[in-house]
């Protein structure tokens, strides 16, 4: 049975929830973001056209592009309608895999004695436009690799299918970095030996590929030819992550209780950006030395930073704690979990805070996750 998988991606999604709720801000250059020390979340087409682009400084977008629009943005609304979207497909498809807040992958293979895959996947698009009045893009194929690099060629509101006979030549006069896997570095390597096609990709010997990139060599030069095989995985929201302490004696040591619940945040923090997770709720739990445990929640903007989670778990520590009694036990879970990366923080992060992010990951990667922190979560007497 060949297979019929589609990818779906939202265009321009924070820019089209903006415009959704508010009609003046169509058709004018936007950008959505944090700040003037901050970098560009999302930007709209109009401000594309002169250079603008995600993750880049505020302030050198504004230098290309001076009559842009600057919003901060609005996390509860993107999430929210995040959610509507993910519920209008889920509802019609057998099988639906959410790669992150605004993007889906659908597996329709065997349907088509049913249905045309290609007609159902527009009914598909065009119910999500018309109960959420937000443009979409798709593209069907045979694999997700091909189906993604197609929603990226038929932007904006583009609807595409590369039947398998078709691939090789939509794919061939594409530069190698439509490829998903690679970054500006794999694609620097590449150009410094006169790779810049897929189509000169994906004639190149795969030892070669291997002995320049490693073991992701073999994988690239599939994705080149147009083969992968990784499936639709079925959409489940992952319920939440947690960490406690249960103190050997009982303590109502203030100064050690914050410094372990900041570090308790920035260790968890650190696990859902590795997992590419985002929470939006925080729960603290404590037990009382004569065991009453008591917990309290908080709502966050979808997040995996840890100077927010940081503080706002130590205000929720701050409430719940209102008794003068030693206590037992600790503890700290994100819970309301949806698969995500670190770009929604760009509203509320620097450039600064960004680069310090990707440094401290880079070295807990490759030394442990407690190899670098915070000083507020480390105990210095230990």
């Amino acid at each position: 049975m060949n297979r019929a998988i589609v990818h779906m991606d939202m265009d321009t999604f924070f820019v089209s929830c903006e415009r959704l709720n508010n009609s003046k801000l169509d058709g004018i250059p936007l950008i959505i973001g944090g700040g003037d020390r901050g970098v560009v979340a999302s930007c709209s087409y109009e401000a594309r056209k002169f250079g603008v682009r995600s993750a880049m400084p505020i302030r050198m977008a504004l230098r290309l592009c001076p009559d842009a629009k600057v919003i901060r943005g609005d996390y509860e609304l993107y999430s929210n309608l995040s959610h509507l979207v993910t519920e209008v497909i889920q509802e019609k498809v057998p099988v639906m895999e959410k790669a992150s807040i605004d993007e889906f992958y659908l597996d329709l293979s065997g349907m088509d004695k049913f249905f045309g895959c290609y007609t159902w996947t527009k009914e598909i698009a065009s119910a999500v436009t018309k109960e959420t009045g937000l443009p979409i893009s798709f593209a069907l194929s045979t694999n997700k690799t091909v189906s993604k690099i197609g929603t990226g060629e038929s932007k904006p509101v583009g609807r595409l299918e590369i039947k398998e006979l078709e691939i090789k030549p939509f794919l061939n006069p594409l530069s190698v970095k439509k490829i998903p896997m690679v970054g500006d570095k794999t694609f620097q390597l590449l150009s410094r030996i006169g790779i810049r096609t897929i189509h000169t990709l994906s004639e190149m010997p795969v030892l070669v590929l291997q002995q320049m990139i490693g073991l992701n060599g073999k994988e690239l030069w599939k994705k080149a030819n147009g083969i992968d095989e990784n499936p639709v995985i079925p959409y489940s929201e992952r319920k939440s992550i947690s960490t406690e302490r249960t103190f050997t004696t009982d303590t109502m040591d203030m100064i050690e209780l914050k410094r372990l619940i900041s570090g308790m945040a920035e260790k968890l923090a650190y696990q859902l950006r590795q997992d590419k997770w985002l929470t939006s709720t925080v729960v603290i739990k404590i037990r009382y030395s004569n065991f009453d445990t008591e917990t309290k929640q908080i709502r966050v903007t979808y997040t995996s930073a840890d100077h927010t989670l940081s503080r706002v778990a130590l205000e929720l520590f701050n409430k719940v704690y209102t008794r003068r009694m030693r206590l037992r036990l600790v503890g700290l879970r994100f819970t309301d979990l949806v698969h995500g990366n670190h770009q929604m923080n760009l509203f509320e992060d620097t450039e600064e805070q960004m680069n310090l992010y990707q440094t401290m990951d880079q070295i807990k990667d490759r030394f442990g996750a407690g190899a670098v922190g915070r000083a507020s979560g480390f105990d210095f007497g230990k």
